[in-house]
């Protein structure tokens, strides 16, 4: 009979992948709870909006760094603990939905009090630090924050199909607190960048609710698709996207090449929207829209940002 001998160096090496995977969990587990994606999607228009009132008012941006640090790292975390508290108040539709079956508030990996204090801390300090800007940006960051954990997440999501149009506001006004932590976001530029984040997240929010359909339904999440039906939520995605078509008109101060990138953008966003009015395979065309409505945002404000470039043109 052989005798397997365990060296030293293989429990340390035990030891160590056992560490590296739990490193691994830990991160991903901040990650999913923190839904890195979706604060990084809402970061970019508050950068931009910071950006753009530079841009605007001739100020200097390195002379500003540090409200800019203050505005990016305050606004990102009052987004976070929106999020988080959404997680935590979400737990039991967040167990039987698929796609997030695997968040730390239904693996039990962090304990829901402790989830609930990371989101109110995280709250509370990026508005805190907001408070060294302006009150305005701390104004605008507290309704998108208000909006979606009270309105949205806790009244509206499980109960009515507008729960999107509320949901929308908490994004609309990430460019809004971008430009307000420098100017009083009065000018026509922050307002229209707000209104093409809040008619877009419409669309935007449909065709995930298409894509997951069934998980929303065994969730009883009030969805438009889930509640009134399919045909009903594909006119309305072609309406919404409609109204997108003017609004970069709106923008002419950012020069002809922003408004031709904006109209092709809206162009081909209706023109997959409306194919999806004939479209047999529903869920294969949601996709698309899907990936087309996340790219369309990121290009939105990263062309505002590079048009008004020191460089560009």
């Amino acid at each position: 009979m052989s005798r397997q001998i365990v060296t030293s160096s293989d429990i340390n090496r035990t030891d160590f992948a056992s560490e590296k995977e739990n490193q691994t969990s830990i991160v991903a587990d901040l990650k999913s709870l923190f839904k890195i994606p979706v604060l990084i999607a809402n970061a970019v228009p508050v950068f931009a909006g910071f950006w753009l009132a530079i841009y605007f008012t001739g100020a200097s941006f390195s002379a500003n760094f540090d409200i800019f640090l203050l505005t990016i790292i305050g606004s990102t975390l009052v987004m976070a603990g929106a999020l988080v508290i959404n997680n935590w108040y979400d737990v039991d539709i967040d167990t039987v939905m698929d796609r997030t079956k695997s968040r730390p508030t239904v693996t039990g990996n962090i304990s829901l009090r402790t989830v609930l204090w990371i989101g109110m801390a995280a709250s509370v300090i990026g508005l805190l630090m907001l408070a060294f800007t302006t009150l305005e940006a701390v104004i605008y960051a507290f309704i998108g924050w208000f909006t979606y954990v009270f309105l949205y997440t806790m009244w509206s999501k499980r109960k009515y199909t507008l729960n999107t149009v509320i949901g929308s506001v908490s994004g609309a006004v990430t460019p809004l607190i971008g430009w307000a932590a420098l100017e009083p976001a009065s000018h026509i530029v922050p307002i229209v960048l707000a209104l093409i984040i809040f008619i877009w997240q419409m669309p935007h929010t449909f065709a995930i609710a298409i894509r997951k359909y069934d998980e929303y339904k065994a969730a009883n999440v009030a969805m438009l698709p889930v509640v009134y039906g399919m045909e009903i939520t594909k006119r309305q995605m072609v309406i919404y996207i409609a109204c997108l078509l003017p609004l970069p008109f709106y923008l002419f101060s950012l020069g002809t090449a922003f408004i031709v990138i904006a109209t092709l953008l809206n162009i081909g966003y209706l023109a997959l929207a409306i194919s999806g009015l004939f479209s047999r395979d529903t869920v294969k065309w949601a996709d698309k829209m899907f990936m087309v409505s996340v790219n369309y945002l990121m290009i939105i404000f990263v062309a505002a940002i590079v048009v008004t470039l020191p460089w560009f043109g």
